[in-house]
């Protein structure tokens, strides 16, 4: 990393919990933002993992540390007056307030958009929730789960014979995260010119809905009933799609003339270029079952990885599936320098960091986690509050 990074001299108030929240503030932070989370006295929930008693035990689990690296920790007790205290004197010095409660929940506590504005004119709030701020679900309970299937994403994904089927990690969590990191970076930028901060109003079924803007505009346009598609591509070209292989399985992306005519010129089939059944890419579609067979029938011997090489030498475009264990390991991940080195109580550990790169001032992870609260007295001094009174919020269990 070298030079300024984009949020440096952001200060960001997190509130968010569990992920779509949490993703979000990361990419700020890992920007250069001073995000300041905020956890309950006993720690995000988030810290446990279900898949290491370890790591639950020392409060970090790897899912939590995935979403916020980078990242200051205070606990407070926010049902208590001095807890609402501390959140009222530091708004005052922040550009951002985040959080990802159930709309109307943070307005009960006395810290929500229309008492926090009225503190900081400036401060941009985001609130990020399943249904938005307005509406006849907003108070509504949304997990990744619900939106998956409420949003369509289940209905077009899987093979039919199974049944609607989720992505294989949390799509509605993670949409919403990057949805809400762009609108806070808008505002911050509109910020700029206007001089004053606003409500940024995230909703994770809107969000999926704008990821799925192709789907959407398909079917609001044309009429057309998605249904799923198993492997195949959005293209529904029949060379975009997985085909049996050897002894597993390859992705084709074949969806050009030129990759057409290299496919078939490696399979050594270029008697099917003169073929009137695929002739064009309505004919291929027409005769897909064809095609496939014979694809599939000049892959049936072989390694997959050996078809790999063969076929992207020749720039068909493909992959084998790889494996997570598999990808962190290629050598274009490291070279991109994508999984970086964080530093944590118990020793480093890799981080998947920004999705980006700047030619210069990237982003990237450079502070070491914190553990619950770890960063509460700093940010008390901050603000103003002297040894004993910090002492006293400690006892008084609201920090």
């Amino acid at each position: 990393m070298s030079g300024s990074r984009a949020f440096e001299g952001v200060k960001v108030l997190d509130f968010t919990h569990f992920l779509a929240g949490p993703f979000s503030t990361f990419q700020l932070a890992l920007q250069g933002a001073d995000v300041i989370k905020v956890e309950p006295v006993e720690g995000d929930p988030m810290r446990d993992s279900p898949i290491s008693a370890q790591w639950t035990e020392r409060r970090m689990g790897p899912a939590w540390m995935a979403a916020n690296a980078n990242k200051r920790s205070i606990t407070l007790d926010l049902t208590k007056p001095a807890a609402i205290e501390i959140v009222e004197r530091l708004v005052q010095d922040v550009d951002i307030v985040c959080e990802n409660f159930r709309p109307g929940v943070m307005e009960r506590r006395g810290i929500g958009w229309s008492q926090l504005s009225k503190i900081n004119p400036r401060l941009i709030y985001c609130g990020i929730s399943g249904f938005g701020s307005t509406g006849p679900e907003r108070g509504t309970a949304s997990f990744d789960g619900k939106i998956q299937a409420m949003s369509g994403l289940m209905s077009i994904t899987g093979e039919p014979v199974n049944g609607p089927m989720r992505a294989g990690f949390a799509a509605a969590d993670i949409t919403a995260g990057m949805t809400g990191a762009f609108a806070m970076a808008c505002a911050l930028f509109q910020r700029t010119h206007t001089g004053i901060g606003q409500f940024v109003d995230v909703a994770m079924l809107d969000s999926m809905l704008n990821f799925l803007s192709g789907q959407v505009a398909e079917h609001t346009v044309l009429g057309y009933q998605h249904e799923q598609n198993g492997n195949g591509s959005v293209s529904r070209k029949p060379t975009a799609s997985r085909f049996r292989c050897g002894s597993g399985h390859i992705v084709l992306a074949v969806l050009t003339e030129r990759q057409f005519a290299n496919l078939m010129k490696t399979l050594g089939r270029e008697e099917v270029l003169a073929d009137p059944r695929f002739a064009d890419w309505t004919r291929r579609i027409e005769h897909a079952q064809a095609l496939r067979d014979i694809i599939e029938a000049g892959m049936v011997e072989g390694d997959p990885k050996e078809w790999e090489s063969r076929f992207t030498a020749a720039d068909v475009p493909c992959a084998t599936v790889h494996s997570i264990s598999e990808i962190v390991s290629h050598p274009q991940v490291a070279h991109r320098g994508l999984l970086q080195e964080a530093e944590t109580p118990f020793g480093s550990v890799r981080l998947a960091g920004a999705g980006f790169r700047f030619e210069h001032g990237s982003g990237g992870i450079d502070k070491p986690m914190a553990m619950p609260g770890e960063h509460t007295d700093a940010v008390l001094r901050s603000i103003g509050y002297d040894a004993a009174q910090i002492a006293n919020l400690r006892a008084e269990q609201v920090i």
